[in-house]
């Protein structure tokens, strides 16, 4: 069978089969600790349950609109507009499965063959692979510690060419867990408008971020940007709803309905009751996520103090997210390999930095429990000892 030229060029997703090889291990009775998976390790709030579970009871079991819930599409108009200063109305939202799916119907319906798109290295993985699905062409710009893991204004001017449609920009970030400074935000909004391009602000993980740093969308910062700006976001992270498979991209009106046909044409609507546990998300008390919040900067903190005892081995203290970019280039080990030999050897599963544009990093998944974080940095630990 010859498979279609856009697939075969597509690489798999290392992070799920880490996740998956890890679960198999447990499976076979040995003590994985797992630091590989991309999602928060608490249940679901009960009453965003408890919601779904009334949406069943009503009947909420049938096709729904492709673009959403009108309830729900209003509901994440509003939070947008309470809790990041964006002006959209809910015609300017697409309830969509999942974050992820929001940005691969954007892709598809923006990029055109030969289009170039902007993406800042580290970067999370899926990116480049949707450009390239859209037949688009990923422009992957380096950054490293001396940049704090941040794309420059220069370097996004200099990046950008008459083939250029759209930049991404994900803040906080999957993986290094940088967040962009209002400050910031301002100089790349400039050159966004400057050169007349569009900017996707993934957004997912906005509500994790520690230490009194504030959470800007890009959007906010005036009309002109807002104009070129769009938005995905989703429940996955800050709801721990991750299995739901519900999220959003907020656009144009003219995005939004081509979207919404693309949509209707693929998957059609998201899970009609799982669209009610969401609205519960966004409507209902938000302790819960500061419940999450709280435990997470209590693992990172834990995690941090063990890595600074590891000789070999650097890391900045993130700003958001639930994840650690380790710097391993003082091992002289790539990072499929320094994965692949700490599992064998020491049982404990991480991600490879290489499939997120940086080979001398891995990162790890602090949505875990406390037990396994410090069991799994002796390990680590050990591990490293014995390789320099």
């Amino acid at each position: 069978m010859e498979l279609a030229q856009r697939i075969t060029g597509i690489k798999p997703s290392v992070t799920l089969a880490i996740a998956a090889m890890a679960k198999a291990m447990q499976q076979d009775g040995k003590d994985i600790c797992s630091f590989s998976a991309g999602e928060p390790d608490f249940d679901t709030p009960e009453h965003i349950k408890e919601a779904a579970k009334q949406a069943l009871d009503r009947g909420k079991t049938k096709y729904g609109a492709a673009a959403g819930e009108p309830q729900l599409r209003e509901a994440i108009a509003h939070k947008l507009q309470r809790d990041n200063n964006l002006n959209y109305s809910a015609a300017n939202i697409l309830v969509t499965n999942g974050g992820k799916h929001s940005l691969y119907n954007l892709m598809v319906t923006l990029i055109d063959p030969g289009d170039e798109v902007v993406i800042p290295a580290p970067f999370w993985l899926s990116y480049p692979e949707m450009v390239k699905l859209a037949g688009g062409v990923p422009v992957i710009i380096d950054t490293d510690s001396s940049t704090d893991y941040k794309i420059s204004p220069a370097a996004l001017n200099a990046a950008i060419t008459p083939k250029t449609k759209l930049f991404i920009l994900n803040s906080p970030s999957n993986p290094s867990g940088v967040v962009y400074t209002r400050t910031e935000l301002q100089a790349l909004a400039k050159v966004i408008v400057d050169r007349d391009i569009l900017v996707v602000s993934d957004e997912i993980y906005e509500k994790i971020i520690y230490d009194g740093v504030e959470q800007v969308s890009i959007g906010a910062l005036g009309e002109d940007i807002f104009q070129r700006t769009i938005i995905s976001n989703g429940f996955a992270k800050a709801y721990s709803m991750t299995g739901w498979r519900v999220g959003y991209l907020a656009a144009p009106v003219a995005l939004i309905q081509a979207a919404s046909a693309l949509q209707g044409h693929s998957t059609s609507n998201v899970c009609t009751f799982a669209q009610y546990g969401a609205i519960a998300a966004l409507e209902g008390s938000q302790d819960c996520v500061e419940t999450m919040r709280q435990a997470f900067t209590l693992r990172q903190q834990t995690i941090l103090e063990h890595l600074q005892a590891i000789p070999g081995l650097t890391c900045a203290k993130p700003d958001g997210a639930f994840y650690l970019f380790i710097n391993i280039g003082n091992t002289n080990i790539k990072s499929l390999d320094f994965c692949q030999q700490l599992l064998e050897q020491q049982q404990v599963a991480t991600i490879p930095g290489q499939p997120f544009g940086a080979d001398d990093h891995i990162r790890i998944s602090y949505a875990t429990d406390l037990i396994t974080i410090e069991k799994g940095m002796d390990r680590l630990a050990k591990f490293v000892r014995s390789q320099i």
